[in-house]
Order: C-alpha cells, then sequence, then structure tokens
C-alpha cells in the first residue's frame, strides 16, 4: 500500500467532500432543517463546531480511503470507486439515514432529502477515492 498516494487520495476527498457538504447541506438543505430548531442547531452553533466537524471527517477520510485500498480489486478507478461508493451509500442509508428518521422528530420529507443528499456524498467519495488513489506500482524483479 502506497502511503503517500493514499494521504494525496484522504485530502482531496475530503476537500471534495467539504465542498459538497457547504453546497448541499449547508445551502439547499440548511434552510429545510432550520425549520426544526429543536432537533438541528442553528447556522450559527453549526459554523462554530466547524472545526470539530472538518476534523472529524478529515479522519473519517484517511479511514475510507485505507478501506478502498485494502478492498480495491485492481479494476478501473472510476469504477472502482463508483462500486465502493455504492458499498458507502447503502450501509449509510440503513445504519445512519433510517435510524435517524425513525428516532428523531423530523418529517418525512427532510428525511428523505438528507436520505437521497447522504447517498449522493457517499457515491461522491467513492468516486474520488477511485480516481485519486492509484495503488503503487508492483516492483521490477
Amino acid at each position: 500500500m502506497d502511503y503517500k498516494r493514499l494521504a494525496l487520495a484522504a485530502v482531496v476527498t475530503w476537500v471534495a467532500d467539504a465542498i459538497y457538504g457547504m453546497v448541499v447541506w449547508m445551502g439547499m438543505l440548511g434552510p429545510r432543517m432550520a425549520q426544526y430548531p429543536a432537533v438541528f442547531r442553528a447556522e450559527a452553533a453549526v459554523n462554530a463546531n466547524l472545526p470539530l466537524m472538518f476534523a472529524g471527517s478529515l479522519v473519517a477520510m484517511f479511514v475510507m480511503t485505507y478501506i478502498y485500498a485494502k478492498g480495491y480489486d485492481g479494476g478501473i478507478g472510476i469504477g472502482e470507486g463508483l462500486r465502493y461508493g455504492l458499498l458507502l451509500a447503502l450501509l449509510m442509508t440503513g445504519f445512519v439515514s433510517i435510524p435517524i428518521y425513525v428516532t428523531f422528530n423530523i418529517g418525512g420529507d427532510i428525511a428523505t432529502l438528507a436520505s437521497i443528499a447522504s447517498f449522493v456524498e457517499m457515491l461522491l467519495i467513492g468516486v474520488v477515492i477511485g480516481v485519486m488513489y492509484k495503488p503503487a506500482a508492483p516492483a521490477r524483479a
């Protein structure tokens, strides 16, 4: 495993995910989430906690990139990444999105939108990792 390539893929994916998060979660879904002040923090409180969120997501990108590298089957990066992203998306839907809807006092509309946004986010993460992570070339004899 090439740790320099792994680190580069993790950081690039982290940046792509941060941009996605700002556009989709804060921009597009933020006003919808604001309709549930008993469930979601106000924008100012979220902004105050952004360093913690960014640090956590950076750690997660390293973990997800490592898992991708361990499971890499040798195919074309974008295809491998899309397969990986789909698995991440299904995992997150079943393990996070649906339980959040069941346990949080939110409507089906915001739950559905957040689930779709999370699904697309995991696909994006998988594709970016797949495109960015290139295993080290085998050593020549």
